[in-house]
Parts: structure tokens; sequence; C-alpha cells
């Protein structure tokens, strides 16, 4: 055989016309393994085996099968080097001129919940990354293909030949080396999660492995002057119903709001504005969920966001679509809701699918010289753990309405203030330099809405560093508030509460998001 093609891949699409498009337009034998071997042939297709062709079988499951110098010669054989190809010749090595490779589906295993570690270890394949290496460093001479995306132009850049054959052959080399690093990344990721590092430390590595593929490029970043692109699989946890592409922003007020819906099990409808809840409710029916967490603040929402933990109905959709709101995000949403939000083209429908364990993933910010790294703040302080520092207890509605209100209040900026009643929002004050401020915006916003904020509870993310602030609360109607504790003045805070008859928790767990 004059020229050879080597075509071992998992996934198959598209593959068996690529194949004869080699073979047939190209003149290229096939050498392959194990199922790609047998699709072939069943297609018609004649395929030598890469074991008959090195004279070596497949051995140990399979895991030594093209790791052979008749392989990795006949990719590196320099084909401008005299003493390579006669090297080649007394040793009996063809060139191989094609490598179609894809690899072992690592990362789809891992991301499995069911995925035992044995399997993790199985799926790290060590030949396909071989060859593919092999192949791309010798690209001056070899084609070496690791996504089917690239079939069809392969096919055609060899007809072509020449410096447009060269130059593709580069691209692909690049595209190689980009899969392969991103392949090592996923299994010392992986394998990170699952050691600790050299202090110690669960899951924190020593070196950290930032490497994803590219999945969008957006029109821009925060701002139309920034240049912004989305990395890694945030596809496969959200489809896309209808709407405008997904702008930067949006990006970020889906991941704050998905984060926010997944603190309630009970049917909850949340509204948030550049990441911030502005009103969070949950009750049996979702159409109150709204009207409640509407009522919180009616200004907000315009342009915001909408997130449920139900299916969207025709009468719910109806109420919605009279907001003009940016993105909407819920299980699902029945064909009479889709015809309605149908007619607002722009209006973005999100299904949000499996989040891929989103409470175990973590965060990275990159900083001046280098990145952050932290686990998500998911893990709410244990009610077991809470404890009442006044005199007076607070009552069963005020504990429900604390439950309801250290949920939200997490996912306000700090400093963030939330008056709740049971299971809704009243007032939601966020991202003030003073607590104060932030207190007395989230009464603002009551007021402006209508709200009684009399019998409500006030919670905050972090201490009342003055009594100041628990006081401002009182006023405002405030009878019981909840809140880390752990200030130099918690003494002077808790006897505020006692003089004023409020009932407060300190939970020992606090919540800044900057």
């Amino acid at each position: 055989m004059s020229k050879w093609a080597l075509i071992s891949v998992s996934d198959k699409s598209g593959l068996v016309d690529f194949a004869k498009g080699l073979v047939e337009q190209h003149g290229y034998g096939i050498l392959s393994t194990g199922g790609t071997a047998k699709l072939l042939r069943d297609s018609g297709l004649e395929v030598t085996d890469v074991s008959e062709h090195t004279g070596f079988p497949e051995m140990m499951e399979g895991r030594i099968k093209t790791l052979h110098p008749k392989v990795h010669g006949g990719l590196l054989c320099r084909r401008d080097k005299e003493d390579h190809l006669a090297q080649a010749k007394e040793h009996g090595i063809d060139m191989i001129d094609l490598v179609c490779v894809n690899l072992y589906p690592f990362e789809e295993t891992v991301a499995k919940r069911e995925c035992t570690f044995e399997d993790a270890i199985e799926n790290i394949d060590i030949g396909g990354p071989s060859m593919l290496r092999s192949a791309a460093k010798n690209h001056a001479s070899v084609t070496v293909l690791c996504d089917a995306a690239d079939y069809h132009e392969t096919l055609e850049k060899l007809a072509e030949g020449g410096e447009a054959l060269s130059g593709f052959r580069r691209y692909l080399a690049l595209k190689v080396f980009q899969r392969t690093s991103a392949y090592d990344g996923a299994i010392a990721a992986y394998l990170e999660s699952k050691s600790e590092s050299e202090d110690g430390i669960l899951g924190l590595p020593a070196q950290l492995s930032l490497n994803v593929p590219r999945a969008q490029v957006l029109r821009y970043g925060e701002n139309p002057h920034q240049q912004a692109a989305l990395y890694g699989r945030f596809h496969e946890c959200f489809e896309q119903l209808q709407g405008k592409e997904l702008s930067y922003n949006n990006l970020i007020d889906i991941t704050a709001a998905t984060y926010l819906i997944g603190e309630f099990e009970k049917p909850t409808i949340a509204i948030l504005k550049h990441t911030n809840p502005c009103g969070v409710a949950s009750a049996m029916d979702l159409n109150v969920c709204w009207e409640q967490a509407f009522a919180t603040d009616q200004q907000a929402p315009f342009g915001g966001i909408i997130v449920a933990n139900r299916t969207i109905d025709d009468e719910l959709a109806k109420t919605i679509a009279g907001i003009f709101c940016e993105v909407i995000i819920a299980p699902g949403f029945t064909d009479e809701a889709m015809a309605i939000f149908g007619k607002k083209k722009n209006l973005r429908l999100m299904v949000a699918r499996d989040y891929l364990n989103a409470d175990d993933l973590r965060e990275v910010k990159s900083v001046i010289g280098g990145y952050l790294l932290q686990d998500r703040d998911y893990r709410a302080s244990k009610e077991a753990d809470w404890k009442v520092v006044t005199e007076r207890q607070p009552t069963d509605e005020e504990m429900a309405a604390m439950r309801f209100g250290w949920r939200v209040v997490k996912h306000v900026k700090s400093n963030a203030i939330v008056y709740a009643g049971a299971e809704r929002t009243l007032g939601v004050g966020a991202g003030q330099m003073s607590r104060v401020d932030s207190s007395q915006i989230a009464v603002w916003k009551a007021g402006e809405a209508g709200l009684d904020l009399k019998g409500s509870v006030v919670c905050s993310d972090a201490f009342f560093p003055f009594a100041d602030g628990l006081i401002a609360a009182a006023e405002a109607g405030a009878t019981a508030a909840i809140q880390p504790g752990g200030s130099v003045r918690d003494e002077e805070v808790i006897k505020a509460a006692n003089e004023r008859g409020m009932a407060m928790i300190f939970t020992g767990k606090r919540h800044f998001k900057h």
C-alpha cells in the first residue's frame, strides 16, 4: 500500500463517508482497530487490522495495540530526511500519512453521577493521545484529525494539495494539541478532586488546571467595547428555546438565578436584576409565587431575569408577558405558554436541565497575577447550630420567615439586608458600603411597593457591627432578626434587641457575596 490512513475513533458520527472518501477519492488504505474496523468492514471497505500491520497482537484487554514502532515510526518519520527513510525501510516501517482518532470519552464518563473511580481510570486513553501527538508533531507530512467536524474539509484540502493542505495540516495539529491538553487537564482535575494535595487539603490542587473548550464567541462582554467568549459545558445544562443570542451579562445572571432557585424545593419564583434577587416567593401555586415575588419590587424586574422551579403554564405566561424581561428560566413551558411567549421574539426562554452537580462546582475568579479558587457558598448553616441569643424566643411564624430569608440573603450582594415574611421577600437592600444604608434601601423599596414591614424578620448576611442597624430594622417594623453574629459589639446588639422585644438568632455562618 502506497499510503495508509489509521482510523480509530470512539465517536463514529460521519466516519463511514469520510473513510470512503479517503479510499475512493484519494487512494488510501485503511488501518484500524476494534469497533471502528468492524463498522468500516460492514460498510464494504477493506480494512487491515493494526495488529496484522505490526505483527504484534492486541493484549492486556486492548491496552496494548497501537503502541508499536511500526505505528509511531510511520507517523514520526521525517519524509525529508534520507536517514529516517533508510531506517524505516530497514525495519519494515510503512509511512502512515493520515491519522483520525478521537479519544475515550473521559469527560462524559466522570460527569455521570454513577461513575466509579475504576470506571474513570479505565476511560483514560493512552494510545489515542500518543498517536495524535506523534502525527501532530510531524504535521508537515501527516494529516491528523481529532474532530469529526473537519472530515469534509480534509477531503477537500487533500484534493487541493500544496500550500492549502500544508496550512490546513498546521491548523489540525493545533487542534490536536488543544484537545490533548484539555484531555490531560480533565484527567488531572478529576484526580485532584479525589486526592489530597501535598498540604493535605482535599480537592484544592497544588497546581490549578484551567483548560476548557471555547463553546461560543459572544457579541461582546459586559460592555460593547469588551471582547468575550463562553467556555465549557454551559449548553449541556440549559436549552434555549427562543430569543436573541445569550449575552455575557445574561450568562452571569442565569448562573446567579440557578444557584438561588436551587435553595428551594417548594414551588418558587425569583426575579433577579444584575445577579441580585429583587423578589422571591414560595407557595403551592406558582401564580401566587409570582404575585408575591413581583410585589416586592415592581420597578427593578424591568429588563431582569425570572426563574421558576416548576413548569410555567399559560395562565402565568399571560401575566409575565406583560413585563419586559431578558430571560425566563424554568424546567419546562407548556405549549400554550410557548405560544404566548413566542410573540416576544427577543425574549430568551431557557429550559434548565441537569446542572451537572452544580453544588459541587468551585468558583474561579481572576486577580492580578493569578486566580482565586473557592467552594461555592451552598452549604447553609444547619438549623441545629442556630442559637437564639435574646430573651424572647422567635414565634413559629418568625422562624418560617427567617428560614426563608436566610436562603435568599446569601444570594444578595454584600452588604445585604432582606426583610422577609413567611415564604416571601418584603424588601431587599444590596451592595451598599454601609449595612444601615442597605437596610434603609430595603425599607424604602418595601414602602414603594406598599408592603407593611410590621411583624417581618430582618436577615443580614454578616453581623451587625453596631446596634444602629438592628434599631433601624426594629423601627421599620421587624420583630425578629437572623444574622451570623461574631461582632465585638454582639452584646450591645443583643441588648438593643431585648429592649425592643425582638427575637434574634445567631447562625454562626457568614455569607459575604462580593
